[in-house]
């Protein structure tokens, strides 16, 4: 009698979380790994950061030698095109097909792009590949353009203005991170930036792109022609869903899963950027893409694959470095969070060291820091429990937000 096989498709952090818990768990049946890119699983946060400053090379969620080890098939460069879900078959773009006992979906997110913006110069960031030839194109640059004032296109900024370069955001948007802290808060951010030397340039859509001979691509927006030797579009993602579209899965803002991960097909799961999953705490279908969550998704659905049926609580956490300064968040984006209230200040936007918080009644939903990752831990453990916390006590600074924390303090749904 044969073993059963897990297949997994996607070659992200999700998948690698998974195929670990598998084995952990003392899965001992086949697990195949489908992934279009050409190596194993990889960190991505630190592709907009430190590797771009060529202070780290390409980091594997798990070393090579270790899918050797734990007995993992790794089919790698070539994507999954088609899903049989009665045959229980994945094919791939040479042809060859894959069949399966169980599924894990776990295809991520891609960069969206914009219509007539392309050409020599024009970058877009989200794989290792990408992020290569970005660097040697900054390296060789005097000025990059960020078109989108989001993470990534502040992340890139602030790493090039770190290398000596001249470094110009272009943002539709009122504000700098306009969805995710509002404009208050996102102009703290703008200040940071403006006083390192990007030249931020906010409510200014873009209206035109021409190539400039030798080189590069010349802007148009309302204050003028901006000429940049490297543009970088940061302007959002989409989700890769087109592959269970196909089989007949349920999407919508992602691939839909209970929070369980399950699909609603036997045997099929989804996990990661793509997934748009209900989550009981907010009453809704939620879609984060942070790496943090990914990991847990991967390793909470193995477990479910496993027969545990434990669902998904687990208090999404994220983080960005920015020149000198980490802008980190936990729980569901307030802003993103149509229930959310004023948020409530801990510290000084002034002194750019605070935390935002978004109280739903006596319950906190949200936090969001700047330099203050003791807040957003403390706030992490808070979120995850019954607990009761006031808009007056989340401003003292003089009570610790440890002290409203339930005992016992510690959570395993936070735990690293």
């Amino acid at each position: 009698m044969s073993k059963p096989r897990i297949v997994a498709v996607g070659g992200g952090v999700a998948s690698a979380a998974a195929l670990a818990e598998l084995r952990k768990e003392g899965f001992d049946g086949d697990l195949t790994l489908v992934s279009a890119e050409d190596t194993v699983p990889y960190e991505r946060p630190p592709l907009s950061k430190e590797f771009l400053l060529g202070r780290s090379g390409s980091v594997p969620v798990k070393d090579p030698a270790w899918y050797e080890q734990q007995s993992v098939e790794l089919l790698l460069g070539l994507p999954a095109t088609r899903l049989d879900l009665a045959a229980r078959t994945v094919t791939r773009s040479d042809g060859s097909v894959i069949g399966y006992d169980q599924l894990l979906l776990a295809t991520g997110v891609r960069p969206r792009v914009l219509p007539r913006v392309e050409g020599d110069g024009v970058c877009y960031l989200r794989t290792v590949q990408d992020a290569t030839e970005l660097r040697d194109r900054i390296g060789a640059a005097g000025h990059v353009v960020v078109l989108g004032g989001g993470f990534i296109g502040c992340e890139v900024a602030s790493a090039a203005i770190q290398l000596g370069k001249r470094a110009t955001i272009l943002e539709a948007l009122p504000t700098l991170l306009h969805r995710a802290l509002g404009s208050d808060l996102g102009e703290v951010v703008a200040g940071i930036h403006r006083d390192a030397g990007v030249d931020v340039r906010t409510g200014q859509p873009v209206t035109g792109l021409t190539p400039r001979p030798g080189g590069g691509v010349q802007i148009t927006v309302a204050g003028g022609p901006v000429d940049a030797d490297v543009l970088v579009v940061g302007v959002g993602t989409v989700p890769n869903q087109e592959l269970a579209q196909q089989a007949g899965l349920p999407v919508g803002d992602g691939i839909e899963v209970d929070e369980y991960f399950a699909t609603g097909v036997p045997g099929v799961w989804a996990v990661g950027d793509v997934v748009a999953q209900h989550l009981p705490r907010y009453g809704r279908r939620v879609r984060v893409e942070h790496h943090d969550t990914a990991l847990r998704h991967g390793r909470a659905a193995a477990r479910n694959m496993l027969g545990r049926r434990e669902p998904f609580a687990d208090v999404h956490w994220f983080w960005s470095d920015q020149f000198e300064h980490t802008i980190s968040s936990a729980g569901l984006n307030p802003r993103a969070d149509e229930t959310a209230g004023p948020l409530i200040i801990r510290g000084s936007l002034e002194q750019r060291s605070f935390s935002a918080f978004s109280l739903d009644g006596d319950q906190l939903r949200a936090v969001i820091s700047l330099n203050r990752p003791q807040d957003v831990l403390a706030a992490r453990r808070l979120i995850a429990r019954e607990h009761r916390a006031t808009a007056d006590q989340l401003r003292d600074e003089s009570l610790p937000l440890k002290r409203l924390v339930p005992s016992p303090a510690t959570d395993p749904r936070i735990s690293a």
